[in-house]
């Protein structure tokens, strides 16, 4: 059988004996006319009242996009989304759109224009969210002696509308709905929280499991503080065009959303796999190795104890910040990590995904990397192998594995052990 492997914004063919288990997601079939269920989702809304009764009175808005790391369909779903802020009687120029960067760097110039489109960067407020510049954001709340801090302009906005897109998340369970806010719109504190060496180990926090999993409960608890009036999300197929749409309420809208992601995401397998063939999940997901810990999650979470792990991924813009490099480059077995990460104290930023790719290799007899964006030299620090050729790395493996599995899509299908 052929799989074609999600790579940069084109796939990494492989050709596989029909033996090999194919994880993908079920069919979803696009919306045929995806502005005008967008109308219909905004006018009428699941557990709320219309968007245009809620802004009637208000003087402003803050809406609250994703930042270039997710391929939301700003494009389609932001222009009907304002046009009806303004009819509702809010001016354009009282309408502030917020990228919630998290952590990410900022989104300028072609970065911005690629998110949501000219016609918007010329005729739009856009600012993007810093988490460490403290005179943006003040404190909502202290969850475990810890500070919840919120970005000003979405605190002090009369409208308060989310929106994003609904998929498998590591940690929250599914991202979209208040994950805009927290992590999203969150200070470099609250993130220190949010994404601790304890958070990340526990073992509710993890894709497709809202049921006491802490992080997920913290973003609702935190969204219901500050409020969150309206949202849009939407969930995409495997082709990346809009297969549902969900406005209203944040949380029954967001919920709703998240059934029909587990649906056409989750996949159950009956035992684990001695090799795990995956994808980063193509561009921008796989533009630098700090978001491949997300398809390395998934493929740990289906593959036998000592397995291995092919992943290909393009990382035009290599492994990722400072600090993540640093973390790598330090050549640490994973045990070294573990020991020396898991004190509050000595948190450093993006260590969270750094954990996660080290859960992965402690899991993991051999993890191969297929990116010409990668050195050796720097894949072989962080403990995995470089391959040139995916083709005959993978016809080598697969002489010597029984139970394989191949997941085209990378992180957007969640393989679930019965």
């Amino acid at each position: 059988m052929k799989a074609q492997l999600l790579y940069g914004e084109n796939t990494t063919d492989l050709t596989l004996p029909d033996s090999v288990n194919l994880l993908e997601m079920s069919p979803l079939s696009p919306i045929p006319d995806p502005v005008k269920a967008v109308r219909e989702a905004i006018a009428e809304p699941i557990a709320s009242p219309p968007l245009n009764e809620i802004a009637q009175g208000k003087e402003n808005a803050c809406v609250v996009i994703s930042d270039f790391t997710r391929p939301v369909p700003n494009k389609v779903i932001l222009p009907p989304l304002l046009k009806e802020i303004e009819q509702s009687g809010i001016n354009r120029e009282n309408i502030t759109i917020l990228i919630a960067t998290g952590m990410h760097r900022p989104n300028l110039g072609k970065d911005m224009e690629y998110l949501v489109g000219r016609e918007i960067v010329d005729n739009y407020t856009i600012v993007n969210h810093y988490c460490r510049k403290s005179d943006e954001y003040r404190k909502v709340d202290e969850i475990d002696g810890e500070p919840i801090e919120v970005n000003k302009h979405y605190l002090d906005a009369d409208l308060k509308i989310l929106t994003g897109l609904i998929e498998p998340h590591f940690y929250a369970a599914y991202s979209g709905g208040g994950k805009a806010i927290l992590p999203g719109i969150s200070s470099f504190e609250t993130m220190k929280f949010m994404h601790s060496y304890k958070m990340i180990d526990h073992p509710n926090v993890t894709n497709c499991i809202l049921e006491a999993n802490p992080f997920h409960e913290y973003v609702v608890r935190v969204t219901e503080l500050v409020g969150a009036d309206f949202i849009l999300n939407v969930v995409i197929n495997k082709n990346r065009k809009i297969a549902g749409v969900f406005a209203g309420h944040y949380n029954h809208a967001h919920l709703a959303g998240c059934d029909m992601v587990y649906g056409h995401s989750v996949v159950s397998v009956d035992q684990p796999f001695d090799l795990v063939i995956t994808s980063g999940g193509g561009y921008p997901l796989d533009a630098t190795f700090y978001q491949i810990s997300k398809a390395l999650i998934c493929a740990k979470d289906i593959l036998k104890k000592g397995g291995s792990i092919v992943v290909s991924c393009e990382c035009r813009e290599g492994i990722g910040g400072p600090e993540f490099c640093e973390i790598l480059r330090s050549g640490c077995s994973p045990q070294e990590f573990f020991t020396g990460y898991c004190d509050p104290k000595d948190f450093v930023i993006d260590q969270w995904c750094a954990q996660n790719i080290y859960q992965a290799l402690d899991h993991a007899g051999r993890v191969y990397v297929h990116s010409p964006g990668l050195s050796k030299e720097d894949l072989e620090k962080i403990g995995t192998t470089k391959i040139e050729n995916l083709q005959e790395t993978v016809n080598r493996l697969l002489e010597d594995n029984d139970k394989v599995a191949v997941i085209p899509d990378g992180p957007y299908v969640v393989g679930r052990l019965q």
